[in-house]
């Protein structure tokens, strides 16, 4: 399926299995911006961007001469203590990342947001489905942690790794872990 951002209702159809290539503009956040983003909400200071009906990547790009080099994903998990705060003033959003939510993420995503997996290790592969970068916010965090505003076009194959209801195929994995290891 092809997920055009902004993304709309079509994201409360995705079911944790499906298979997605997200279009559009993307937003990438890391630990630094996902901490700044949650500072201003609570302070009720207006955001640079939209964050609402995004697709936000946790990713920090590798970029030269507004080209980008590399955009694998980072470990989404340690962004976990921030996406209650952020999907509660938001209709809709689609996290991108490697490993999944944990704890109180998963529930505050429900009726609210997705998270899509995206294969760790395949930076180049990432990059080439990046078509223009279009701006940039927050560069005092640096390269990696600045929120980066890219142009995407079939970006994945990502996997709807947890969907609006709940469902995570990392909860499944476990299950099916535990059971065979009871055996």
């Amino acid at each position: 399926m092809k997920l055009r951002a902004p993304v709309g209702e079509e994201i409360f159809d995705l079911k944790a299995g499906d298979i997605v290539y997200v279009c559009g503009e993307v937003l990438t956040a890391r630990d630094k911006a996902h901490a700044r983003i949650v500072e201003m909400l609570e302070k009720g200071i207006d955001l640079p961007f939209n964050l609402n009906r995004a697709v936000v990547y946790h990713c920090g790009p590798i970029i030269s001469e507004n080209k980008v080099i590399a955009a694998g994903p980072t470990t989404s998990d340690r962004m976990s203590s921030f996406v209650p705060k952020i999907v509660e003033k938001l209709d809709a959003v689609v996290f991108i990342g490697k490993g999944g939510f944990s704890g109180k993420a998963v529930e505050a995503m429900k009726g609210k947001a997705v998270y899509l997996a995206f294969t760790g290790g395949a930076g180049a592969f990432a990059a080439s489905k990046i078509k223009n970068v279009k701006g940039v916010f927050w560069e005092d965090l640096g390269m990696a942690e600045a929120v980066w505003v890219l142009e995407v076009e079939n970006f994945g194959p990502c996997i709807v790794a947890i969907d609006s209801k709940g469902k995570s195929i990392y909860d499944e994995v476990r299950k099916r872990i535990i059971e065979r290891l009871r055996k």
